[in-house]
């Protein structure tokens, strides 16, 4: 914390200069306003039992007089003009690491959280572990790969999570958040959870815009399906190289060529593909740094493995797209400065997906603080941009991460997909938020979702509605299902739905880079 910040609270400052007191149940302070996006680039690399979780305090649903500054960067006349959706001409779609629904939001005032009493079953102590609030920046990991998704949820009764954090314990892991590997000490981290105290301004998003309580991984497994999910709907290893029609679903290692043990290839279609032939603008951004996961699943060991703009990686799998190939589209994919840069001078693509480094991903055992400093900086830079008028930012976690979560995600034949189709259903439960100027204030969407709305979304907004349909896409693959028309929710449902395309523009919501922490909470 700098010098000037500690000193005003230590003389009881209420207001510091050039910053401002947000009067909610968090309390928190910001500091100067000098200390903004540059501050977190150089940080972040780029530059039986009866526990239950402790009731959270009443969370503000309206701006007080004290709210954030507000940017006075001009609309685009444009977005006034276009009805409905189509007031939205900027998806920013910003993904985080490894945190279950539960784990960020369980406590959430009005959300489908923790329920009382919350316990679950230990092999090992032969006793209950209960859920309980975790103070701690830094996690140290947990199992979270195809396996131990199918052991967490268990048929439903989602009680698995500390049987395989336990049971894949080691006295030493090459890195601490190998996605099958677990510290002895980190067992009962699967059943701790956050709130306001440690991320306040995450709750402060979901408190003043729109948070979905029923958003579920695209498929159960880690971060490499996940990311293959977010830009084409699917996970898959194809038989041979370049042929679109030779895949098959995986989980486990998608994208493995045979006898090239290192190499990655994607030959199905993703959503670049049908942006680009309808002219719509896109670009992935991605922090340079390290991935945090091992690259497939069955890797109980793995060395960090460099990430960056040219390279493959778990966090940015769009390099080996043969299509992003084809088409000449590799240039789209560019560092995270970049969207900063595009949105300060309100230069942003149509579609944005940004991607974290390790450090400042919120996965295990990167600090929780600047994961959250990092998306802070992010936000703030469409907000105080031209852009912000016209933009829709869907923030949300790849996987659950192996922490606790109590909503049994819906099964294929739940979700109206034919049993004959070769497609594992939603994995675990995950945090997202809508931030818009166009989101309703307050709001809980408790509709079914995955990542397939946000594609489903694009294509409504930007493409007619044409979905990755092998069969009218122009780009035939053998994918088992269109995933995009088995969407439960409706992100567009005026009742049901986030959006509020009646009501004016809301200004932006500047949020501190640098929150403290709630009264009576280290943040530690």
């Amino acid at each position: 914390m700098p010098s000037e910040l500690t000193a005003a609270v230590e003389h009881g400052k209420l207001e510091l200069e050039g910053g401002y007191v947000r009067k909610t149940a968090s309390a928190r302070r910001s500091w100067p306003a000098a200390v903004t996006v540059a501050a977190v680039l150089a940080t972040a690399g780029l530059a039986g039992c009866t526990g239950q979780p402790a009731a959270s305090a009443p969370h503000s649903g309206t701006a007080q007089s004290t709210a954030p500054a507000q940017s006075t960067a001009p609309a685009r006349s444009a977005a006034q003009a276009l009805g409905g959706i189509g007031k939205i001409r900027h998806v920013v779609i910003i993904m985080q690491e490894n945190r279950s629904f539960d784990s960020f939001f369980g406590t959430f005032p009005g959300a489908d959280g923790i329920p009382p009493g919350t316990c679950l079953p230990s092999a090992v102590t032969r006793a209950c572990v209960a859920s309980f609030h975790d103070p701690s920046d830094r996690n140290t990991g947990l199992p979270h790969g195809y396996t131990s998704a199918i052991a967490d949820i268990d048929g439903g009764k989602m009680d698995g999570f500390i049987g395989q954090a336990v049971g894949t314990s080691a006295t030493s892991c090459l890195l601490a958040h190998d996605p099958t590997c677990t510290l002895p000490d980190a067992g009962t981290e699967a059943t701790g959870y956050h709130d306001q105290h440690e991320i306040p301004n995450y709750w402060d998003y979901a408190d003043q815009f729109a948070l979905f309580d029923h958003m579920y991984e695209p498929a159960p497994s880690y971060t490499l399906p996940s990311h293959l999910y977010l830009v084409s709907d699917w996970s898959a290893t194809c038989n041979l190289k370049g042929d679109p029609e030779s895949c098959q679903t995986d989980m486990i290692g998608p994208g493995s060529v045979p006898g090239q043990p290192k190499a990655k290839q994607y030959a199905w279609t993703d959503i670049t593909y049908l942006l680009r032939n309808a002219g719509v603008s896109w670009g992935y951004f991605v922090a340079p740094g390290t991935q945090p996961d091992c690259t497939d699943d069955s890797d109980a060991y793995c060395v960090p493995v460099d990430q960056k703009v040219g390279t493959q990686s778990i966090f940015n799998p769009l390099p080996e797209f043969n299509d992003v190939q084809e088409t000449g589209q590799l240039s789209n994919i560019q560092t995270a400065d970049n969207f900063l840069t595009e949105a300060q001078n309100g230069t942003l693509p149509s579609v944005s997906w940004v991607v974290p480094s390790n450090t400042n991903s919120d996965h295990p055992d990167a600090l929780v603080s600047r994961g959250q400093s990092w998306v802070t900086s992010l936000v703030n830079a469409v907000m105080d941009g031209p852009d912000w008028n016209s933009s829709a930012i869907f923030l949300t976690w790849d996987d659950w991460g192996g922490f606790y979560d109590n909503e049994a995600p819906p099964t294929p034949s739940q979700l109206g997909i034919p049993g004959t189709a070769d497609d594992p259903g939603y994995g675990i439960r995950v945090p997202a938020i809508l931030i818009s100027p166009y989101a309703k204030q307050g709001f809980i969407d408790s509709q079914t979702y995955s990542f397939d709305a946000f594609n489903k979304f694009i294509e409504d907004v930007f493409l007619s509605g044409q979905r990755l349909d092998p069969t009218t896409d122009g780009r035939p693959d053998s994918r088992p299902d269109v995933r995009e028309d088995f969407v439960p929710g409706d992100l567009t449902d005026p009742v049901l739905g986030p959006f509020d395309f009646t009501q004016p523009p809301r200004p932006p919501y500047l949020l501190p880079v640098y929150p403290l922490p709630a009264p009576g909470e280290t943040g530690a």
